[in-house]
C-alpha cells in the first residue's frame, strides 16, 4: 500500500505531467532567468540573463548566467561566471541587473549594471574568451555613471561600428570605439527621446532623480536596438509599472525616431516585462519574461519566447503570450552526451550556481523529472542508456520515459555510489523509435538523492 507522501509524489507527477505536456513557457524552469538577452553565434543562441533568488521579495540578485541551445527548446545550462564579485569597485551582492553580451572580433564583452560602492548606477563591461568564462573585469572601473544608467543594450552595426544603449527614465546611446570598452565621442541623449512622435505619448511619471512626477513619453527602460533592411529598431518595456513592450524605428542609428506602438501586452504575474528579438534558422522570436512559474512573481521572473513575423512593411506584429512557447528547429541526438542540465523543461530540480565549464543538475528529489524534446532515436538501435552522478547523498535511480510520464518506462539505472556511471537496458518491447519528447524521472526516498552530471544512449 502506497504511504501518503507516495501518493502525494503520484499525484504531483501526474499534475506536473499535464503541464509540461502543453507547455514551453516559461522556456526555463529550473530557476529564475529574468531580462533575456539573446545572442545568435554560428548554430546556436545564447542566453544571457540576470537572476532572481528563490526568496526574493524585492530585487535580489547577486549574478547572471548563461544558456544555449541549437533547437529554441532544450537549454543548456552554461553557469553563472559573472556575478558582482567580478567588479572590486562594486556593491557586492546585489544589484545584478539587466545586461547584454556581443562577441567582436574573436572577444566576448558583457555589458552589465551594477551600483557603485556609494550607491550611484553604473554600467560595466566584463571580458572573456568564450561565454563561459572566465570573465574578468574590462577597465577597473565604470564605463559610465549616472542616475537611471541600468539596461544596457550593445549594438554593432552593418559597417562593423558598435554602439551602447542604456537607460531608465532616460535614454542614452554613445558610439563604442573598437575596444568595445570607450566611447569614441562620449554620449547623449537618444534624440527624440521627450517627443511623443519618437516614444509615445506622454504621462506622468516618478522621476526618482527629482523626487517627483513629471511627463514622459511612453519609454521606461530595457531598449534593446537592432536592424533590418537598413531599419533600426529599438524595443523596450514601456507605459511605466505595470510594463507593456512597444518599439520604435528609425532610418538612422541617430534617428529621428518615430513611436510604432504596442507590440506585447503586460507580462504575466510581473509588472515589468524585458527582452528583445533574434533571427534564428529563419525564424524570428522574441524574447521576454513573465512571472508565471511556481512561485514567481515580480520579483521572481523567468524567460519565455514567442515567435513571430515581421509584416511585409518591415513592422512587428503585435505579438500575443502562449503557454506552448516555439517548436523546435532541431532534433536532439540521444547517442552524443546529453548534459543533465539540458532541459526543456523540469520540475523540482535545481542548477548549480558555478561558473567553469562543468555544471550539474542538483537538488534531486523523490519525483522530480526532467524533460527533453525532440529527441531522435532514429531507427530504435540504442539497447542501453547510460548515465553518470556526481555527488550522492541518498541511493537512488533515474527512469526514462517516451513523451508522459505514466507508463512503462523505457530504461532504469539505480545509484549507490557517488561519481558512478552506470548503464540500464533497453528491452526489445520498449525500445524507443523515431522522434519522441524524452521524461527523467528521479526515484528514491525522502532526502535528497544525487547529482547528476550527464547520459547518452547506447548502441552496442
Amino acid at each position: 500500500m502506497l504511504n501518503r507522501f507516495s501518493r502525494l509524489v503520484l499525484m504531483g507527477i501526474a499534475l506536473m505531467t499535464v503541464f509540461a505536456a502543453k507547455a514551453q513557457n516559461p522556456a526555463i524552469s529550473a530557476i529564475y532567468t529574468p531580462d533575456p538577452a539573446p545572442y545568435v553565434h554560428g548554430d546556436k543562441v545564447y542566453l544571457f540573463v540576470d537572476h532572481d533568488e528563490d526568496d526574493a521579495v524585492y530585487f535580489k540578485m547577486k549574478d547572471w548566467l548563461v544558456f544555449s541551445t541549437e533547437d529554441m527548446v532544450n537549454w543548456t545550462y552554461l553557469g553563472a561566471p559573472v556575478s558582482t564579485e567580478t567588479f572590486a569597485w562594486a556593491k557586492q551582492g546585489d544589484r545584478a541587473w539587466a545586461a547584454q553580451a556581443v562577441e567582436h572580433k574573436g572577444k566576448w564583452y558583457w555589458y552589465l549594471c551594477c551600483n557603485t560602492a556609494d550607491g550611484k548606477d553604473a554600467l560595466c563591461v566584463a571580458v572573456a574568451d568564450n561565454p563561459q568564462g572566465p570573465w574578468k573585469d574590462a577597465i577597473g572601473k565604470p564605463l559610465a555613471t549616472g542616475f537611471g544608467f541600468i539596461d544596457p543594450t550593445v549594438f554593432i552595426d552593418d559597417d562593423g561600428t558598435p554602439y551602447l544603449f542604456w537607460g531608465n527614465k532616460g535614454f542614452w546611446y554613445g558610439k563604442l570605439n573598437d575596444d568595445m570598452i570607450s566611447f569614441a565621442d562620449g554620449y547623449k541623449e537618444v534624440p527624440g527621446y521627450t517627443d511623443p512622435k519618437s516614444f509615445g505619448a506622454l504621462q506622468s511619471k516618478m522621476d526618482w532623480s527629482i523626487g517627483r512626477n513629471r511627463e514622459m513619453t511612453q519609454y521606461e527602460e530595457g531598449p534593446w536596438v537592432t536592424k533590418q533592411n537598413g531599419m533600426y529598431y529599438a524595443v523596450y518595456p514601456a507605459g511605466g509599472v505595470p510594463e507593456y513592450m512597444a518599439y520604435s524605428t528609425a532610418p538612422t542609428v541617430n534617428g529621428p525616431w518615430t513611436f510604432r506602438g504596442r507590440i506585447m501586452n503586460e507580462a504575466e504575474n510581473s509588472f515589468t516585462i524585458h527582452g528583445g528579438n533574434i533571427t534564428f534558422k529563419g525564424h524570428n522570436y522574441m524574447f521576454y519574461h513573465n512571472g508565471a512559474l511556481p512561485n514567481g512573481g515580480g520579483f521572481r521572473r523567468s524567460t519565455a519566447i514567442e515567435e513571430f513575423k515581421f509584416n511585409n512593411d518591415g513592422t512587428i506584429p503585435f505579438i500575443p503570450f502562449t503557454k506552448e512557447g516555439v517548436k523546435p528547429v532541431e532534433k536532439l541526438d540521444p547517442t552524443k552526451r546529453v548534459e543533465a542540465e539540458t532541459m526543456a523543461s523540469s520540475w523540482g530540480v535545481k542548477l548549480d550556481r558555478k561558473d567553469g565549464k562543468d555544471h550539474y543538475v542538483t537538488s534531486v528529489h523523490n519525483g522530480d523529472w526532467i524533460k527533453l524534446r525532440n529527441v531522435d532515436f532514429g531507427e530504435g538501435n540504442a539497447t542501453a542508456v547510460s548515465a553518470t552522478i556526481g555527488q550522492l547523498k541518498n541511493a537512488g535511480s533515474i527512469e526514462f520515459f517516451i513523451d508522459k510520464l505514466d507508463g512503462s518506462s523505457f530504461a532504469k539505472i539505480d545509484f549507490g555510489k557517488a561519481n558512478e556511471t552506470k548503464e540500464g537496458r533497453i528491452t526489445g518491447r520498449d525500445k524507443p523509435k523515431g522522434t519522441h519528447d524524452v521524461y527523467i524521472l528521479f526515484r528514491g526516498g525522502d532526502e535528497e538523492l544525487f547529482d547528476l552530471d550527464w547520459w547518452n544512449c547506447l548502441q552496442y
